[in-house]
């Protein structure tokens, strides 16, 4: 009895150390832990030839845009010039129906006495161009670079909204009780378009207007970098951020000063 007492004790005693030695010796499981340091972990810088190429493929992929709306806008005032010629010469009979288009386009209404000269002083303050350089730096900053949601489903590159339920995307962390949608646009060009004309006619924007025609009746180049510097400051409004929003635009127009065909 004795004996077989003594041999279980050492089994007992030989288990015990075995299993011991392998749990206290055994490598600690760091999967979990090196996954949370691999999210945390910042990455590797982008090669500055990577980003200089995505900035030159992002500001190429709308250039075209910019410049069809330009062109848009020179024939319009082109129109806007030659009505405004025949007001002043008497020749005016009746509303051109060029001018009906306009003032609906630019939501101007003609008065009821025809057109006069505040009403084609207006319009013609509406009706410019806008500097590529301001036009680009503002889609990198409101689409980021394109790889914003809004920029990706709806082609959405300045964040601009609307207002009718499934006009666009509902933004993610919109506040309770808004109402408001991110616009969804079939196309970019349709995205450029909007942007010209929420700019070229919107009230919030009107400094901007009107620093762009004193630029202009000082002969200044209304597509150098020059001028878009000088328009951001009319651009108080588009961000809730305000005068930071308007810092960090002069500070990109600046930055990518090489990307500019108007410098």
């Amino acid at each position: 009895m004795k004996k077989k007492i003594i041999m279980t004790l050492a089994i007992l005693s030989f288990w015990a150390v075995y299993y011991l030695q392998n749990h206290y010796n055994q490598q600690p499981d760091t999967s979990k832990e090196q996954a949370a340091e691999s999210a945390t972990k910042p990455k590797a810088p982008m090669p500055v030839d990577d980003i200089h190429l995505k900035k030159q493929k992002f500001f190429d992929a709308l250039r075209p845009g910019i410049a069809k709306e330009n062109a848009r806008v020179l024939e319009e005032r082109h129109d806007l010039l030659e009505i405004k010629k025949q007001f002043e010469d008497g020749d005016l009979s009746s509303v051109p129906s060029k001018a009906k288009q306009l003032a609906e386009d630019y939501e101007l209404a003609i008065p009821e006495t025809g057109i006069n000269e505040a009403w084609l002083d207006t319009m013609l303050n509406r009706v410019n161009v806008l500097p590529q350089s301001l036009v680009l730096t503002q889609a990198a900053n409101e689409s980021a670079w394109g790889t914003s949601r809004f920029a990706k489903e709806g082609n959405n590159f300045f964040g601009q909204w609307c207002y009718v339920e499934g006009c666009g995307l509902v933004p993610l962390h919109r506040v309770e009780g808004a109402t408001h949608e991110v616009a969804k646009f079939d196309s970019p060009q349709q995205s450029i378009h909007a942007y010209f004309m929420n700019v070229n006619r919107n009230n919030a924007y009107k400094e901007l207007r009107d620093i762009r025609a004193k630029l202009a009746a000082n002969e200044q180049d209304l597509k150098s970098q020059a001028t878009a510097l000088e328009l951001t400051n009319g651009l108080l409004s588009y961000s809730e951020r305000g005068q930071d929003y308007v810092d960090d635009l002069q500070s990109m127009i600046k930055h990518n000063s090489e990307f500019w065909t108007d410098k």
